[in-house]
């Protein structure tokens, strides 16, 4: 049983990667502090000084000083970041200069389309697949872009991602015209409230109806601007799990007024038994009897792991809604998270878009990460109440997101 103990949730990468990447197209000095670094906040910190920011790290403040878009490469690589793809796509056709963007892992994997559709019917010269020898080749990456971005009026698919959206919203107010953005059935509308809440810190304004229409005016200018990164809440959700299940834990460097989606974690600890206590900058969470319950993850799709594992300690059969939103992560990870956890005696249940969890006794065993730190860390949080020991395979993958999750397992007494 794990021990009580506090943790400081690290900086949000969410947050983070939006602001460095607003901070590159604005002139002047910007202050981020509260930072904390893992691989995808370190790639966009590479990705904007190609961009022709400078940049330095003082104690946890981290410092950006920019003229603007000013783009010293041709090539780009993106890691293993869907956000970081997505984003920047946009912003680098704000140039007229020719640049290929490409990743690694299973971003290699993950469809480029959305992308290449959206930018396409801003006039902006797009190719994709590993021969880029005609336009939309093959939908994946690497891809290759053309500006410079226009204003206009376009319509995009928001049902897989809301990512080519932000990347859109970002770009848009600094080109010369005003433009307007209709979205089909946009998922994940609390990444939009935090992209937007960024963008009125940096000073610059845009406009919605009913999260379907976007208003953005032209000829406006990001304002250098000091700004406090969160506490990751998708992070800090397994360790709250891990606190409901095991025993006492705080997770500290957490705002419960966030825009972030996966703060709706408390909302599930609470319906299911556990005993949670909100403080000013904290959560508590204390170990309880636990029952099922049944959660919409379909806005907060990173919640499906640390909530598999929340399913698997209760009594009865937990329901979790949105496995449509699951095929085009790290991994295929409805498929993943059944597969691997009916090694250690948890049956999952995948019936059309809801996953079926059935607590009940926890065994050792190996399971693999399959490249996807989500799944890692899942794998993790279950060692606390399994009856023999559970080997993580490929463990280090924890560092896209949260390079001191173990480590942070480990001063918990686990």
């Amino acid at each position: 049983m794990a021990q009580k103990g506090e943790i400081y949730a690290p900086a949000s990468k969410s947050y983070l990667q939006r602001a460095m990447a607003i901070a590159a197209l604005t002139s002047g000095r910007t202050v981020l502090k509260n930072v904390s670094w893992c691989d995808d906040t370190l790639i966009v910190k590479d990705i904007i000084q190609q961009l022709g920011a400078t940049v330095r790290q003082e104690n946890r403040d981290f410092i950006i000083e920019s003229g603007g878009l000013n783009i010293r490469e041709d090539s780009f690589f993106v890691g293993e970041s869907g956000l970081a793809l997505r984003m920047f796509c946009p912003v680098v056709a704000l140039s007229g200069r020719e640049v290929v963007l490409n990743g690694t892992g299973s971003l290699k994997t993950r469809p480029a389309s959305v992308i290449a559709e959206a930018l396409g019917q801003l006039g902006v010269d797009v190719s994709t697949g590993s021969d880029m020898c005609s336009p939309l080749s093959n939908h994946y990456l690497p891809i290759k872009i053309r500006g410079p971005l226009k204003s206009c009026k376009i319509e995009i698919d928001g049902s897989l991602t809301s990512q080519v959206l932000t990347g859109l919203l970002i770009a848009f107010p600094l080109v010369k015209g005003d433009s307007e953005i209709k979205v089909r059935n946009l998922k994940s509308k609390p990444y939009i409230d935090m992209t937007i809440e960024i963008m009125n810190r940096f000073g610059v304004s845009v406009a919605h109806h009913n999260y379907q229409t976007f208003f953005i005016k032209g000829n406006q200018k990001y304002k250098p601007a000091q700004y406090e990164i969160e506490g990751d809440w998708s992070s800090a959700a397994f360790l709250l799990v891990a606190g409901a299940i095991s025993g006492e834990v705080e997770i500290a460097n957490l705002d419960y007024n966030s825009k972030q989606a996966d703060k709706r974690i408390v909302t599930v600890l609470k319906s299911a038994g556990a005993d949670v206590v909100i403080n000013n900058d904290s959560v508590v969470v204390r170990k309880n009897n636990l029952n099922a319950f049944e959660f919409d993850a379909t806005d907060c799709p990173d919640l499906f792991p640390p909530l598999a594992c929340l399913g698997a300690s209760c009594n009865g059969v937990s329901i979790i809604k949105g496995v449509s939103r699951l095929k085009h992560k790290e991994s295929n990870r409805a498929v993943v998270l059944k597969k691997e956890f009916e090694k250690i005696g948890v049956r999952i249940e995948i019936v059309e878009d809801d996953m079926k969890i059935i607590g009940g006794n926890i065994n050792g065993a190996v399971i693999n990460s399959n490249g996807d730190h989500r799944i890692a860390m899942a794998a993790g949080v279950m060692n606390l109440v399994s009856m023999e020991e559970i080997v993580v395979t490929d463990s280090e993958v924890v560092n896209k997101s949260y390079p001191a999750f173990f480590k942070d397992v480990e001063r918990l007494g686990i």
